[in-house]
């Protein structure tokens, strides 16, 4: 199904196919009707929540997310909150419907894992959100699994190198769901990344590996930040360009990286943060931030009586906007990736950010 959405404040048509994934939006359109070709900064309210449904986690507490190496952001082995309520998360979609087109649920732990997973996805259903999440694999059973073909566009899988995580993986690509595989890229994992897609090593029916840049957040450390002085990022964005059975992703804190190591000849098919632009994350104590990453809470407000769109004309995401509307103005490429992550300049894979803020001191 096709859902379009006129934005009244900022003149722009969206538009999203609910089964195939596909998002697209106009240019800012003007007042004779004609589309401009300007692409919109922001959106009236968030096209994308990172619903934070998990307060703990089952599988970052059984020992087997550190030992399989994982530098978990939220902090999910230590982490001893309660879920989101299921009232609170039927009020936060009542507030999205025709407004939001996905929710991403995610927060502390395996979405699959918490007690009301199968309502919190008809939730959505019956709001026309389109849910999606990412799992270890940890006590994925066949009837969450199909309860996932039911209702979600896509369900990924963190490369976590157990037993579970291929279980996992052929559970839900035998059911027909699609199934990506979300690959976090540090100092550690750099190596493997490149050697897998230069043979095409990941698991037979997947839709898409996702490479995510790994943040010095929760229990990550500065050790294992990719730098751009590392002589393997351009190897690794030189994959990205080859052809592989399984479509790539990376997130758009990797888009400085993409665009100088990458050639690429379209400018519409990539998109830098959308924090506090089209997307935002709200907690499973409805907690609401720009960002999950911001684990410091430097512009996190809270909801109730606030609603969501309040918050999000709220001073403080427009702190956060302000860095992406003035970074880097004498850049030629400004324009696709805004400078980078607002919350931590150390993973942006881009050299010229760094001289232009020593030529601004």
């Amino acid at each position: 199904m096709r859902h379009a959405i006129f934005d009244q404040k900022y003149h722009f048509f969206s538009f999203f196919n609910s089964l195939s994934g596909g998002y697209m939006r106009t240019g800012i359109i003007d007042s004779e009707g004609k589309d401009t070709g300007v692409d919109p900064f922001m959106a009236s309210f968030p096209h994308l929540i990172d619903v934070g449904i998990m307060g703990h986690c089952i599988h970052g507490r059984s020992g087997l997310c550190e030992k399989a190496g994982v530098a978990c952001y939220q902090n999910g082995p230590y982490a001893e909150e309660s879920n989101m309520e299921l009232n609170d998360f039927q009020w936060i979609a009542e507030q999205c419907r025709g407004r939001t087109y996905q929710f991403a649920l995610g927060g502390r732990g395996d979405p699959d894992q918490h007690e009301h997973f199968a309502e919190i996805l008809q939730i959505c259903h019956e709001n026309q959100i389109v849910p999606n999440f990412t799992t270890s694999g940890y006590r994925l059973t066949e009837e969450l699994a199909a309860v996932c073909k039911k209702y979600c566009g896509a369900v990924a899988v963190s490369w976590y190198h157990n037993s579970y995580t291929l279980h996992a993986i052929r559970l839900l690509t035998d059911l027909g769901v699609r199934t990506n595989i979300h690959f976090v890229v540090s100092n550690k994992t750099i190596a493997e990344a490149i050697a897998r897609l230069r043979s095409n090593d990941f698991p037979a029916g997947i839709n898409a590996v996702v490479f995510l840049l790994y943040k010095p957040v929760g229990l990550g450390t500065q050790e294992d930040v990719i730098s751009e002085d590392d002589t393997c990022i351009s190897d690794f964005f030189e994959e990205l360009n080859h052809p592989h059975p399984f479509l790539i992703g990376i997130d758009s804190c990797s888009v400085p990286g993409y665009l100088k190591h990458c050639s690429y000849s379209s400018t519409l098919l990539f998109d830098t943060c959308e924090g506090a632009r089209y997307s935002c994350y709200i907690g499973p104590d409805l907690s609401m931030t720009p960002c999950s990453f911001d684990q410091c809470g430097r512009y996190r407000l809270q909801l109730r009586p606030a609603t969501i769109e309040e918050l999000w004309n709220d001073n403080a995401f427009d702190c956060f906007r302000e860095h992406l509307r003035v970074a880097c103005p004498a850049c030629s490429k400004r324009g696709l990736c805004m400078g980078g992550c607002p919350l931590m300049d150390e993973i942006v894979l881009c050299h010229q950010k760094k001289l232009l803020q020593i030529d601004t001191l």
